[in-house]
């Protein structure tokens, strides 16, 4: 197997307005329709690279064809050390003054680098664009999501709302950055999932903000997606802590919060795979945290018929 070599080095740096960047492992079957739905708006002042994170299956094949078609292409690769190592290395190689990553089984909507690239010249000063997205899944449904505007609120309010209420969404794909704050702010390696968002938590917490109320990305969810992977409790906890050590002094009042939202979040996971005693122990120190958030009707209804299923399964 070949690995493609090819990699187009503009002539001076920030030459490219907007870095795709897409980080890959094992994703030969979908890599090409991610591919193809950024090369087909490439333009001068637009580059994709994509990082190539140790994959054993023919990546370097599907790579190699597009490398022939689209000069502004470039390819990295590395032995795998995982999807935040692979993002880190394509945003410090990246010539654009902004970055667009791309997860690699999903995929851009026509015209949207066009439209980012109006937005930027219309708002000079803007740092972060969060627009909408359409979520897919393999039975057929599918969800647009579009994001809330956030004029004139604080670190601390902005923070509330992405952490805690969960009305800010934020996803790969749909999100542009400033790149200097991804090399300020880059992704932390060694957690099972969620290291994204550290990152954007960072970066919302200090940019200048624009929502653009159009989705830029379709989203496909599948049974192999890291997005359905369930972390531990270990790697969870430890996640709150990287969130809270890169945020503003007036956010730190929010980590309790935000650790009883992540035991809860533990709590609804263990709950669906029926690991019953796990779940209770994780309501009970979410509870022990934050009571106001614990009893909240869909956090406490699944309690009460999990300790109906135990109470039945003890009496028989």
């Amino acid at each position: 197997m070949t690995a493609p070599v090819h990699e187009v080095v503009p002539q001076r740096a920030s030459e490219y307005l907007i870095s795709v960047v897409i980080p890959t492992f094992n994703y030969a079957s979908m890599l090409p329709r991610a591919l193809e739905s950024v090369v087909e708006q490439l333009a001068d002042d637009i580059e994709l690279i994509v990082v190539d994170d140790g994959s054993t299956d023919a990546t370097a094949e599907v790579l190699a064809d597009f490398c022939l078609r689209a000069p502004r292409l470039r390819v990295l690769t590395q032995a795998n050390a995982g999807a935040a190592a692979a993002r880190n290395r394509g945003i410090a190689a990246a010539q654009g003054r902004f970055v667009l990553p791309l997860d690699a089984d999903d995929e851009l909507l026509p015209g949207v680098l066009q439209r980012l690239k109006a937005l930027i010249e219309a708002q000079p000063t803007v740092e972060m664009i969060l627009a909408g997205r359409i979520t897919c899944h393999a039975d057929g449904r599918s969800r647009v999501q579009l994001p809330v505007p956030m004029h004139a609120l604080g670190p601390r309010e902005v923070i509330a709302l992405y952490l805690l209420r969960k009305w800010v969404s934020i996803a790969h794909g749909s999100t542009l950055f400033l790149r200097d704050l991804l090399l300020q702010y880059p992704y932390p390696q060694g957690f099972e999932a969620g290291e994204d968002i550290p990152v954007f938590a960072s970066v919302l917490a200090r940019a200048h903000v624009v929502t653009l109320p159009h989705p830029l990305v379709r989203i496909h969810k599948h049974a192999d997606s890291v997005r359905r992977r369930v972390p531990g409790e270990q790697s969870t906890m430890r996640l709150v802590d990287e969130v809270f050590a890169r945020l503003p002094a007036e956010c730190q009042s929010l980590v309790r919060r935000f650790r009883a939202q992540s035991y809860l979040s533990l709590f609804r996971s263990a709950w669906r795979l029926d690991r019953r005693a796990e779940a209770r122990r994780y309501y009970l120190c979410a509870l022990k945290l934050s009571p106001t958030q614990a009893l909240r009707w869909r956090y406490l209804g699944k309690l009460l018929r999990l300790s109906l299923h135990i109470r039945s399964r003890n009496r028989s």
